[in-house]
């Protein structure tokens, strides 16, 4: 993927994880919203490391999404290119993230 397909790829999981914490997690969801909504960008190497953060996610009860490529422009249809998990306290998304290189 080139760099601005990269980064719509982050924006449609950015904004789609942002929208299931305000409906589902507001006590994580307002104070994210008011000092400043934080988003740090990590990389991993493959698709079975992005869906085992995925169940991760999942298992510790936190917003996520993950994203998948229609396929119109760069990439197949259906692949997996992005996963956001929060907002959530740093403290849970870390023991995820923590140790994944930044983007």
């Amino acid at each position: 993927m080139g760099r601005g397909k990269v980064a719509v790829q982050v924006a449609h999981a950015a904004v789609s994880a942002a929208e299931e914490a305000r409906k589902r997690f507001t006590e994580w969801w307002d104070p994210w919203l008011r000092e400043g909504q934080c988003k740090v960008a990590v990389r991993v190497d493959s698709k079975e490391e992005i869906l085992e953060l995925e169940r991760k996610s999942r298992e510790l009860r936190l917003p996520f999404a993950l994203i998948t490529d229609r396929g119109l422009t760069q990439i197949e249809p259906g692949t997996v290119t992005c996963l956001a998990i929060g907002p959530a306290p740093s403290s849970l998304v870390d023991t995820l993230t923590g140790g994944l290189n930044l983007l």
